[in-house]
């Protein structure tokens, strides 16, 4: 049999699924907040790879068992994600 190849960056993709009113992804039966629409993109990229880098910094410092670290980092994971728009105010209310 030959080996499957996986799927081409040509190929479309299909994003999750939103809510009707497009301010949430579902995902697993789950809501999710989505990102501030109005972020521009170069702007909403930075904060994607703050966002990272500090989820990453999370899985450091947990496996370091380092409480101060995680905190900081778990802190930064919140900034980020305001800064996004998936916590604070709802966008949309703004």
């Amino acid at each position: 049999m030959p080996p499957v190849s996986p799927k081409s960056s040509d190929e479309p993709r299909e994003g999750p699924e939103t809510t009707s009113d497009g301010r949430y992804l579902i995902i697993d039966g789950r809501r999710w907040r989505r990102t501030d629409p109005s972020i521009p993109e170069e702007r909403r990229k930075e904060l994607v790879s703050e966002l990272m880098a500090a989820r990453r910094a999370v899985g450091a410092a947990k496996r370091s068992r380092d409480s101060i670290a995680e905190r900081e980092a778990r802190d930064r994971v919140h900034t980020a994600k305001v800064a996004l728009g998936e916590r604070g105010p709802p966008w949309w209310e703004r």
